[in-house]
């Protein structure tokens, strides 16, 4: 046998890779039934055993050893063994770089022939068949292995391709610029011994990642959203539609220059990825394996009704788990950041929900599938930009093999669309059903129930939607009528397909011949048939498209805070808004009030008295509740600074993001109004506070959704009672059907637009070139790809998915295992050592020991003694002498070497030293508490806490504030960590219940004076804000659910979540909502404490024009831009989306 190709230096060419192939076939074939083969490398030299597939990649990496010329430990015989070497090259500890080519090589064979039912072939076996993938793609993988056993210098021990992850890894962390990049590898390589081989620039650089990265491709399209020049279409030179030319540049002198370039990133590759490390394929299966307590409980989209449904649907794709069930999202941003500079850009991402809730909807798991060219948005033409992905999808459907690193088998992967994320415009760009107009609602579809006012649609009758004999029903404070009319039906698929064939043939494309089209004979509310119904089980899914709560959420707080502040160009309480209650015939003493004599001046303008509303607050009142705001503290990492928005002078708040108006409306404006706001209205918003509050849990209950999709009817009644018509724009009509979607697809906070806009904001910042702003995002996403995939294999360093926690916890004793001294607890700033007294220390020695619940069998003991001696007061007795007994009874037993005395047991017993710390701050699992002398200088609220306690026989919450962090240092280096607090007096001022979440208490009192302390793991985090109603010294008690921490139980032992604080604010659990649902109508809705606000009106808005004709026989479909990008905007939801725009389409 030919063995010279042991010599050779180049471990990439064919005669070497040749040579490796024969050696393997030749151990195959001498030792056929060894699982484990020693390694003949140049690292291992026949010292260590290692799987056949992992031996040949070594020997492809690392060269064989050059004096193994006879193959004695590989089934080959000789007289003379080889001699065995004992020296090894240092290895990377800090970089799994053997086991990250070993994935790469193993994922990226070719399956196409494979056969699933064959389960005689072995493809983890390097022999021959099947062919790898590709030439290009092999070249690629062979010169990452060239690169492999290249030294940075001459002597060094160190690879390139491990030293370009390490360095490009901290690029990409810390958003460092390329010009930044290149100077720091320009100073690296003065310092270098010559003959480095670091490219000298991040250009370079990148392209020794190419055989990681899985790389995108470049698709013309035409200029008008016709067409993609694709397949049949790829060599045309015009659009066949429009007939416009392909290029931007045809010029023969230079090259050619497309007018649009869509860039499609291939799916399939990055799901088989998935799979590919072990890393992340025991994770794809993390749906299946979990137990959640019940039924009815829906923590995950695996436990939505959809999902469900789907299994039932297709059996077969449900009985791997390892089937992939993704989220389809699209928005669009300016890249800019300029929003006066008109530009939007459409990222198409798709999100994988087999993962567990702290990776699913995270960064590293949001796919970028395609990149939708500006600089117009692509609108209700967005299809022919899909065309690629929908291309795939059903080839995902059939199945592509696979390789699962976990088992180690091939199988056929499948991978289906469970719903799309959105907007609303983007809503009705990817479903085709209208947004706008009288059947602006997408469920109830032409049963919308609307109306016209005098400057746009209202979306009113929420009555409709209430029991049919609901005492509502019958009053006339509404409309001025008795509404009969029952709840609209959703349609079914069927009704839906036979709407959709009026629009089938519909041509996309923005050219000069296609902006209008012939109104139907029968009414529609489509405007084109989806691309995605051609997937095969589209038509089928219970839930194709979300409505987006934190939009809603946006615009409901939106109307809000605009009315009752009475903001100009925001209040819905306008003058055209007083003239449709006059034209509906409601609340006549809203109307306005012609002055006497008053005529048209030379303006045309007409003076009227307008009546203050209950609705909207006073001068005085607005500042009071922008000084309430002022003051709101919320803890680390609970929301931003609203305080920074608020203008007390001017009794304004401007430019609140969407997380602002989730937590103002679900948390802040209940609470702050009290004092300012008319019952009725304080009632209304409290209930609807309350209903999305608990909608937005992360954990829900199929019978609590039930119970808020009957509440909130009422509510929006309420509301309907008090705030003018014009308040109630299509967002506040959704609002009625977010229950039901929640029931179908499980937790919101999966299906919520919050981690979209953040990767669009991450996307934003890729872009370097700002005249090619599509390219820079591309390739800098292309470049992230590889390197969250390389990260898997770091150690020792900070990557994307180890990143250092906003707030660390310390180290655990390793030897701990009682409750006092196992918990993760790190103490931090200024320390003070102080001497105890002994009646000290005896105190706090018993309040632990008290507290330990490992020890109760001793306490309990310890009492039958007592009371055996004497009955009365044992109680007294017992936290005098405890301690000591305790003491004696565990040394007598560690004198008799008793098994259940171990040193930690021992350690307690010792009590603690006399000298104790203290300090300012500690961090408890990961929440910051600090003490109210130390948070009193700061723009955030650590100090308060609450824990549950016994008071006189009875279970009750305690509420307080930190005043001292005391840890506790005992023998063998075991600790325990107590607060100190000031407990609120709960006696003498009983606590005021507002709601089911929030209780206002008085902090003048203290009670529990001489008992301060609690253990540092026994409390829970709250903070307090001003009562604006009580005053004084109430505060309203607002419990902390942080947005970082999730719920223990989903965890596998010794796994660490990843923490996000990016995550929107919600709570752990739903519970059911206090809704007063009686006969009592709202009364009067006037204020009397103020005069009327004198004002102009014109006379064309006092008798507009009769012929205002909305249905005509043909209607322009213009495109949502202008809406499109005030959602794309830098700050997601944009400044005034759906404003009194209700009238665009028509």
């Amino acid at each position: 046998m030919d063995k010279s190709w042991i010599k050779l230096n180049d471990f990439t060419s064919d005669e070497y890779v040749n040579g490796v192939r024969s050696f393997m076939r030749f151990s195959y074939k001498n030792m056929p039934h060894k699982d484990k083969w020693l390694c003949p490398c140049g690292r291992c030299l026949n010292q260590s055993l290692y799987p056949p597939n992992l031996v040949k990649l070594h020997l492809l990496t690392h060269g064989i050893d050059v004096t193994y010329s006879e193959w004695t430990h590989h089934g080959e015989t000789s007289d003379i063994h080889a001699e065995n070497h004992n020296s090894h090259g240092h290895m990377d500890e800090t970089f799994e770089e053997e086991q990250l080519l070993e994935d790469l090589n193993l994922g990226r064979r070719n399956f196409d022939n494979y056969d699933p039912e064959n389960t005689d072939v072995c493809y983890d076996d390097f022999n021959d068949t099947p062919d790898l993938i590709p030439d290009d793609e092999m070249d690629k993988f062979q010169k990452l292995l060239k690169d492999t056993q290249r030294k940075l210098y001459p002597g060094c021990s160190q690879s390139l391709l491990s030293f370009l992850v390490k360095l490009l890894n901290i690029k990409v962390l810390n958003r460092m610029t390329n010009k930044c990049y290149d100077m720091i590898i320009s100073l690296f390589k003065e310092y270098l011994p010559d003959g480095d081989i670091i490219p000298p620039s991040f250009y370079e650089a990148r392209k020794v990642l190419t055989g990681i990265g899985l790389g995108y491709e470049l698709i013309h399209a035409c200029k008008n959203d016709c067409i993609l020049f694709w397949k049949e279409h790829e060599s045309l030179e015009n659009c066949p539609v429009c007939k416009e030319s392909r290029w931007k540049v045809n010029d023969a002198k230079r090259k050619k220059i497309p007018h649009k370039i869509l860039r499609y990133f291939p799916l399939k590759p990055r799901l088989q990825r998935l799979f590919m490390s072990k890393k992340t394929a025991s994770d794809m299966r993390w749906h299946a394996n979990r137990k959640i307590g019940s039924d009815d409980t829906m923590v995950h989209p695996s436990d939505s009704v959809a999902w469900k449904d789907f299994d039932k649907q297709y059996p077969w794709f449900g009985q791997d788990p390892r089937n992939i069930r993704l989220g389809f999202a699209t928005d669009g941003f300016n890249p800019f950041g300029n929003m006066n500079n008109s530009y939007s850009i459409w990222p198409v991402i798709l999100a994988v929900y087999n993962l567990p809730p702290w990776q699913c909807m995270k960064e590293p798991y949001l796919m970028l599938s395609l990149l939708i060219p500006g600089p117009r948005s692509p609108g209700k033409d967005i299809d022919v930009y899909l065309r690629p992905l929908i291309e795939e999808l059903k080839e995902l459907w059939v199945g592509v093999i696979t390789r699962d690193a976990e088992s180690g088998e091939c199988f056929r992967l499948h991978a289906a669309i469970l719903w799309t994320i959105h907007d609303l415009p983007a809503y009705s760009d990817i479903s085709g059903h209208q947004t706008k107009g009288y059947c602006a609602c997408p469920k109830c579809s032409m049963n919308t129930p609307s109306r016209r006012l005098r400057s746009k649609i209202g979306y009113l009758d929420n009555r409709r939607f209430l029991p049919r004999y609901h005492p509502y029903r019958k009053s006339l404070k509404f409309n001025g009528k008795i509404e009969s009319g029952s709840k609209p039906r959703e349609l079914n698929v069927d009704e839906i397909l036979a709407q959709l064939k009026e629009v089938e043939n519909v041509k996309l494309g923005k050219h000069s011949g296609n902006t209008k089209r012939k109104r139907s004979s029968q009414q529609s509310c489509w405007k084109k048939k989806s691309i995605l119904f051609e997937l095969p089980y589209w038509s089928k899914l219970k839930l194709r498209h979300n409505l987006d709560v934190m939009h809603i959420e946006k615009n409901i707080c939106d109307n809000i805070i605009g009315t009752i502040l009475d903001v100009d160009g925001k209040s819905k309480d306008t003058e055209k808004a007083r003239l449709d209650l006059k034209d509906m015939g409601i609340r006549s003493e809203l109307h306005l009030k012609t002055l006497d004599g008053a005529k048209a001046n030379k303006d045309g303008k007409v003076r009227f008295l307008k009546p203050r509303a209950i609705y909207t607050l006073s001068q005085k009142d607005r500042q009071g509740f922008c000084q309430f705001l002022k003051a709101v503290k919320f803890p680390d990492g609970y929301a931003a600074n609203i305080s920074s928005r608020v203008s007390i002078k001017d009794g304004k708040i401007t430019g609140l993001k969407s997380h602002d108006c989730h937590v103002l409306l679900q948390r802040l404006l209940p609470v702050g109004m009290r004092g300012f706001l008319n019952k009725d209205v304080l009632n209304a918003i409290t209930e609807l506070s309350s209903f999305f509050r608990q909608l937005c849990s992360r954990t829900l209950k199929l019978d609590v959704l039930d119970d808020l999709e009957k509440k909130i009817p009422v509510i929006l009644c309420k509301l309907e009672m008090i705030f003018p018509p014009a308040f109630f724009d299509v967002m506040v009509h959704l609002s009625l059907h977010l229950a039901n979607e929640a029931k179908l697809g499980g937790p919101v906070h999966y299906r919520w637009m919050y981690p979209i806009e953040r990767s669009l904001g991450n996307y934003k910042g890729m872009v370097r070139n700002k005249a090619r702003p599509e390219g820079s995002i591309a390739e800098a996403y292309i470049v992230k790809e590889s390197l969250n995939f390389c990260s898997m294999y770091l150690h020792g360093t900070e990557t994307i998915f180890n990143r250092v926690e906003r707030n660390p916890d310390g180290e655990e004793h390793p030897n701990a295992t009682l409750s006092v001294f196992k918990s993760k607890i790190r103490v931090f700033g200024e320390t003070k050592y102080t001497q105890l007294k002994r009646e000290d220390r005896s105190a706090l020695h018993w309040f632990v020991l008290n507290n330990c619940p490992e020890i109760e069998i001793y306490l309990r003991e310890h009492e039958e003694e007592l009371k055996l001696e004497n009955s009365i007061g044992w109680e007294t007795r017992q936290k005098k002498e405890f301690a000591l007994w305790f003491e004696n009874r565990i040394k007598e037993l560690r004198r008799i070497r008793s098994p259940e005395v171990s040193d930690e047991l021992l350690a307690l017993a010792s009590g603690p030293h006399f000298q104790i710390s203290r300090c300012s701050g500690c961090i408890v699992e990961g929440v910051k508490y600090l003490t109210r002398e130390r948070d009193s200088r700061r723009l955030t609220q650590n100090s308060g806490v609450s824990t549950e306690s016994i008071h006189k026989g009875k279970t009750i919450k305690f509420y307080g504030v930190l005043e001292d962090v005391i840890e506790l240092s005992y023998v063998d280096n075991f600790r325990c960590v107590l607060f100190s607090c000031k407990w609120f007096d709960l006696q003498r001022h009983k606590p005021v219940k507002i709601d089911d979440d929030f209780t206002s208490i008085n902090v003048s009192k203290l009670w529990y004076t001489s008992d301060p302390y609690v253990l540092a793991n026994q409390v829970t985090q709250v903070f307090y804000v001003s009562d604006t109603k009580l005053g004084g010294d109430w505060k309203v008690v607002q419990i902390s659910q942080h947005r970082h921490l999730f719920d223990p139980s989903l965890f596998k032992p010794n796994v660490r979540k990843e923490l996000d604080m990016n995550d929107a604010y919600q709570q752990e659990n739903c519970a059911y909502i206090q809704v007063e649902e009686n006969n009592n109508e709202i009364g009067s809705v006037v204020r009397d404490d103020e005069a009327p606000l004198e004002v102009e009106i014109s006379e064309r808005v006092i008798n507009p024009r009769t012929n205002n004709q909305i249905e005509g026989e043909e209607y322009e479909e213009e495109e949502d831009d202008t809406l499109g990008e005030e959602y794309g905007s830098s700050d997601e939801e944009a400044s005034q989306a759906y404003v009194d725009s209700d009238l665009e389409y028509e």
